[in-house]
Parts: structure tokens; sequence; C-alpha cells
């Protein structure tokens, strides 16, 4: 036998013996009695422990029980994850328009996709009405609302107010857990707040820190055209906690969750119940909020914005703080009162203002269609204007 011949022989052995050693491998990596049974499978289902745990343990004689603990099993079901789905256009480059690529995608390319977000809310009638914010539904085609007891339903959007970004949305259930609205006026800085919802999809997250300010107006949070004034807080919020509950230590609701700053940790943003709830209420029975009007661009007048000013500014106005009359909207409430760029208001109502946010708040406290009386600086003259508010234009 040659040499040749030999190492053939030798090599094909080593070929089929690793071959038969890979099948048996193979075989065995695959064999279901080797899996651990102590890894549960990608379909593990969390809130379904969570719920058999609750069956069988009664939460307020575990030894840590406290007011946190407390609040959640409160609210917690009445908390509800909010599924929402919009079609969006496609930005299709003009090349991809050439027939030529019929060939390949048909005679027509597709020009939407569906874009799916999620977000949270809670329950605050028994018979399906629900509170989020609006950004987590607007324009979207489809709303499903999760419940923490597994159920699923359909949701019908009521109504949306982008201004305030609330909204409401229906679901066709009865005696359902609801939740406990508090009062945010009573707040204090350093009082606890407790954030419930659904962030990156975790449902059920709660977290917990104080209220670290009050009264944060939209341009201090980073969206200039809301009329809100936030709560702020360090409890965790992230995105899908968006229309979660914000809780006292009481388990009552004082805010709605509505916003993050993406340049900073630990600054989360609510808006105050009462906001919330004035305009649930139009949204629920009207389909839209109202908010009223004057017509005029304004801006917060004290020594340090005089500086930056490049309007001129009346040398009466010099030496008052107050609320100045940038320019007037042609043809709005303001105009037809009798208002001119540069008068300073400094009343507004029964409330003397020294901050623009002052006056946006009376404003957006008054009654649409009576008159308000606001009193101006023009020149050397103090007067009282009458206006009538009218509907913020679509």
């Amino acid at each position: 036998m040659s040499k040749s011949f030999s190492k053939i022989i030798f090599s094909t052995g080593f070929l089929f013996a690793g071959i038969g050693f890979g099948l048996w491998g193979t075989r065995q990596f695959r064999s279901p009695e080797k899996v651990s049974p102590h890894f549960p499978s990608e379909n593990y289902i969390l809130p379904i422990l969570d719920e058999e745990v609750k069956e069988k343990t009664d939460i307020e004689s575990h030894g840590n029980f406290n007011f946190i603990a407390s609040a959640v099993k409160q609210v917690g079901p009445a908390v509800v994850r909010i599924n929402a789905a919009r079609q969006v256009s496609l930005n299709i480059p003009e090349e991809f328009k050439n027939p030529f690529f019929d060939n390949f995608f048909g005679s027509q390319l597709p020009n939407q996709q569906e874009e799916t977000g999620t977000g949270s809310g809670f329950i605050f009638q028994d018979d399906g009405l629900i509170m989020t914010n609006a950004h987590v539904i607007e324009g979207s085609n489809i709303v499903t609302v999760a419940l923490r007891d597994g159920r699923m339903f359909d949701g019908e959007v009521l109504g949306i107010d982008t201004m305030t970004d609330v909204a409401v949305v229906k679901i066709d259930a009865k005696n359902l857990p609801t939740v406990i609205l508090g009062n945010s006026k009573d707040l204090i800085t350093g009082d606890w707040a407790i954030a419930i919802g659904n962030p990156l999809g975790l449902d059920n997250t709660v977290t917990a820190g104080i209220v670290s300010a009050l009264g944060r107006s939209s341009s201090e949070v980073g969206i200039p055209d809301k009329r809100v004034r936030f709560i702020q807080t360090d409890a965790a919020i992230n995105p899908g906690n968006s229309g979660g509950p914000l809780l006292n230590s009481k388990g009552e609701v004082i805010g709605v969750n509505t916003a993050i700053r993406a340049d900073a940790q630990g600054l989360g943003f609510a808006i105050p119940i009462e906001t919330a709830k004035r305009i649930s209420n139009q949204l629920s029975t009207k389909g839209k909020a109202e908010h009223p009007y004057l017509g005029i661009q304004m801006i917060t007048l004290n020594q340090n914005t005089i500086k930056n000013l490049d309007t001129n500014i009346s040398s009466a106005h010099r030496d008052k703080e107050g609320v100045l009359v940038i320019s007037v909207v042609p043809n709005s409430p303001a105009q037809k009162s009798g208002f001119q760029s540069g008068d300073l208001i400094t009343k507004v109502g029964q409330t003397n203002v020294i901050h623009s946010v002052q006056v946006q708040e009376e404003v957006e406290s008054s009654v649409i269609g009576q008159p308000l009386q606001v009193t101006i600086h023009r020149q050397q003259e103090i007067m009282v204007i009458d206006i009538i508010p009218e509907e913020f234009p679509q």
C-alpha cells in the first residue's frame, strides 16, 4: 500500500469521525431535556405572575408596606397602556419614480408606512373615560387600550387639545377601576411625587421622587406653544410614561406626566390636574377645548429685558415693571378694543401682573364672549380697556 493511499484512508476516517461527532452534538443540544427549566421563555408575561402573587399574598401585611406601595395598590388597576398607530408619508426620492423601477416595485411605490407608539393613561370615570396626552394619540388611525388585568379594548378618541397636551379616549366598558383626582394647588416644593406608567413598554412601572418646582412656564420646559404651568419632578419619567398619573403621597392624581428634558436627567414635568380636568371635561362633552384669545404679542418688561429689546420703549415705562405689548394681531379682539404696540399691561381683571405668563393665565381663565378688564399704561396715562376674548383661531 502506497503512502498516498494511506493518507487518503487516514483523512477519510477523520472526516467521517467529525461528521458523526457533529450529528451527535447537534442532537444533544437540541434535546429538550437539556433546557434549563429555570429560565422563562420570551412569552413569559410578568403581569400574570404579579396577579398570581397578589391572590396568594396580602400586600398590606408585607413588612415593608409604605405609602408608596399603598398609592400603587390604590391607583395601579386604573392605569392603562395606550397603543397608537398612524400612517406617515414616505419621502420617496424623485429618482425612484422613474418607470424603470416599475419592474422591481410594481406600478406604484408605497408612499405611506404605519408608525406605532405606546403611551400611558388613566381611567377617571368608571364608564371608560381615559385621560392621556394629546401627543400620544394625535394623528392616529387606530388606538387600543390595555388594562392591567389583561383586557384589551378599541379606543375612541373623544377629543384632543394640543395647546395643553390633554386628550380623552373612551372604551366600551363599565364598572372600571378609577383614580381619585386630587389638588395640585396645595402642593409645595419637596412634597412626595409618585409616577406610574409604561416607560419603554415596561407596563406598570412605578418611580418616586419629590416635587422639584411649581409653576414652570412652557418656555422654561422647552415647549413654548403650550398653555400650561407645569409641575416639575425628579421622579423618573421616560418615553412611554406620557399620559400616566403623577400622584401625591395619598395616591391622589395631582398631574398628568407629559414631558422630559432630553438635555438633562432627573427633570420631568406634569400638567397640573386642575388644567387637565378642565380640558378633559370639555373634550368629553364638546369634542374640543375652547381657549380665550386676545391677539397680542407680549414680553415681560423689567430692567434686564429693557437692555435686550430692539424696539423703542417709552421713557414713561423705563422705571416700571409689567407686560409690554410688542404687536397687535390685525382684526383680533385686542385691535378691536383699542390696544396699541407699546402699551404696558399691569393688571388683568383683579390680578396685578408683572410677567407675561400671568397675563396668559388670566386670559386662559376668562370666559369667551364676556368682557375682561385690562389696565394699561400708555405714555403718562393709566387706562382700563374692556376687551372681549374670542375663541383661539384654529
